[in-house]
């Protein structure tokens, strides 16, 4: 029997996912949208996003504190190994003036030293006048006198020859290499790094504790979904690269947030260290710490601290997710389990 033209059943004809003419996307009858494995953006996310861009603002702290420790104590080193001074101290019935110029000419003529130099009686008050005061009478105290011997960093004399040759040849003579001054320096710069590397390593394990309870709380959220899917065939590393994917984004924004910070902190701190130069204080901070400049090898140590955040993020979600799945195997395996 023939049918009349429609009046067959008729089956509901499927709607694409987008409206012509309207870039709108309609929904296809009798299905509905999906819900995401991940909760979408909430509280406890932006939460997640804050405390990481904190854990890495502390770290890219501890990375530049460390670069401009070690960037300082380069400078102090070379300054201090540039020179040696020669100090000929005052006595009885003692030409002071001929030692003086005896010490300097056998320093200069030292292989290794590319001159000397002798500290004037004006400088030299002028160099005791913030301990000693003004007017200070120089013929009254037994002052000694100073010769200045600059040293060739590429090829420095033997120390101990120069110094028995100054000794032997002037007498009340001592010199004074400050290689103790810069084994100071270089065990001072040692121990910075490794506090700065304690901190970061100390930073980064809170931050990896921090994303092991979150993914953790994202996936009891979940938890449902997660075992229905796992139980009719969903693959572990499926459902991992779900949270992977979302943490990874929420470990970048926060290494960005961070870092991103921490710059700004290093030049505003540039930039009144550059502005207070002038003043006492400057002075003394940038003797002590250089200009405070953040050189490439910092921005560098931020850049990896980002990188790393984000990496630490993604790997720690992803085991942290595969061992819950194997945990949810072995309950299914054993459901007599207690824990």
């Amino acid at each position: 029997m023939k049918l009349p033209k429609g009046a067959g059943p008729r089956m509901p004809r499927s709607v694409g996912p987008w409206k012509k003419g309207t870039g709108e996307k309609s929904r296809v009858p009798g299905l509905r949208t999906l819900a995401p494995i991940v909760p979408n953006a909430n509280a406890a996310s932006q939460a997640l996003i804050l405390v990481i861009a904190i854990m890495s603002f502390l770290a890219c702290l501890a990375v530049g504190a460390v670069s401009l420790v070690n960037k300082s104590a380069e400078t102090w080193q070379s300054q201090i190994a540039r020179e040696a001074t020669i100090q000929i101290r005052p006595g009885d019935d003692f030409d002071m003036d001929a030692a003086l110029e005896k010490a300097r000419s056998l320093a200069a003529g030292f292989p290794g030293v590319r001159g000397a130099r002798i500290i004037g009686r004006d400088e030299t008050v002028a160099l005791l006048e913030p301990w000693l005061g003004s007017g200070l009478g120089f013929d009254e105290l037994p002052v000694p006198r100073l010769v200045v011997v600059t040293v060739d960093e590429a090829a420095p004399p033997e120390f101990s020859a120069l110094r028995d040759t100054i000794i032997g040849s002037v007498p009340n003579a001592s010199l004074d290499d400050h290689r103790a001054w810069v084994d100071r320096l270089v065990s001072m710069a040692r121990t910075t790094t490794v506090i700065g590397v304690c901190i970061l390593v100390l930073v980064l394990t809170a931050l990896v504790l921090t994303v092991i309870f979150a993914t953790r709380g994202a996936m009891s959220g979940s938890q449902h979904v997660i075992e229905v899917l796992h139980f009719v065939g969903a693959r572990s590393g499926f459902i991992a690269r779900q949270f992977q994917t979302r943490f990874l984004l929420s470990g970048i924004w926060g290494g960005l947030i961070g870092g991103g910070a921490a710059t700004v902190v290093f030049l505003l701190v540039s930039w009144w260290a550059a502005r207070n130069i002038i003043t006492p204080e400057g002075e003394q901070a940038s003797a002590f710490f250089g200009d405070f400049a953040i050189g490439a090898g910092a921005y560098a140590g931020v850049f990896a601290v980002i990188v790393l955040v984000g990496f630490l993020t993604a790997l720690t979600t992803r085991i942290t997710v595969l061992r819950t799945l194997r945990d949810i195997d072995d309950r299914r395996a054993d459901p007599g389990r207690l824990d």
